[in-house]
């Protein structure tokens, strides 16, 4: 029996049901499917049956082990790729495979949100079907005024269309994690980052955007105008608010996602 190591979060889903639902979820094309988490090899197994071409990163070198000795025919064939090693090391630049291709994993909670950001800067890739902590996909999904919406809410509804499938409770899985989770899709609309067609023009832009998000909900119970206060010019932002009819006691979560993108521009002009 295979023993989960804590330091890779491992939580082993063990109802076959699930799976099938996962599966049925990831929309149809030809791209190729990039797993994350490969782990037993129960969800990379559904995926070969379905005659996907699939793409695997597993960091846990002995369940690399297994997955090698699982799928000896499929390496050989070429129809499974298998990565052994950090898949965040391997996504050092903006695309993590050289193809266009549609993301499903069940991710570690410990790493869930970096991966989902890394994904959405990824122009390649064009989908996302993941696990993850309930919390977090609630904020990936939320909209303005939801107490949940935050600067994940606003990264992910820039350029895409994103909804929670289906949760998995916990008795789901060994050994059983303390929380609810649930089935986040993501499908991108748009590139995120391009200089021709891009929501941003470059990665830097992107990484100020980011910046402004962080300054915005630095402390969510205050208004936006106070936390944006401490970085950016106050008549700045003054003068924007009267222009656009924002309250002066507006919290962050309150502002529509458009308004957000406006008042960058405005700040960083």
């Amino acid at each position: 029996m295979i023993i989960p190591k804590k330091r890779f979060g491992q939580n082993f889903l063990k109802d076959e049901a699930i799976l099938y639902k996962i599966i049925e979820s990831i929309p149809h094309s030809d791209r190729v499917t990039v797993e994350i988490g490969s782990g037993l090899g129960d969800l990379t197994q559904k995926l070969l049956e379905q005659k996907k071409r699939v793409i695997a990163f597993e960091v846990d070198r002995d369940l690399c082990k297994i997955l090698k000795e699982k799928f000896q025919k499929e390496i050989e064939n070429k129809t499974l790729e298998l990565n052994c090693g950090d898949v965040l090391k391997e996504w050092e630049g903006n695309n993590l495979v050289k193809e266009e291709y549609d993301l499903v994993a069940n991710l570690p909670y410990y790493i869930a949100t970096n991966i989902v950001l890394k994904a959405l800067t990824d122009n390649h890739c064009k989908s996302i079907t993941v696990m993850v902590q309930k919390e977090v996909a609630l904020k990936f999904v939320a909209k303005p005024k939801d107490r949940n919406f935050s600067a994940l809410s606003i990264l992910a509804n820039s350029t895409c269309k994103t909804k929670i499938l289906f949760d998995v409770e916990a008795e789901k899985f060994y050994p059983p994690p303390k929380v609810t989770s649930s089935v986040l899709q993501i499908v991108k609309e748009k590139e995120l980052i391009s200089e021709e067609k891009g929501v941003f023009r470059s990665y830097e832009e992107f990484v100020e955007f980011e910046n402004f998000l962080k300054e915005s909900f630095k402390a969510p119970r205050k208004t936006l105008l106070k936390n944006l206060s401490k970085k950016y010019d106050r008549k700045l932002l003054e003068e924007f608010f009267r222009n656009y009819d924002i309250a002066s006691a507006i919290r962050p979560h309150e502002l529509d996602l458009s308004l957000y993108h406006l008042l960058f521009k405005k700040l960083n002009k």
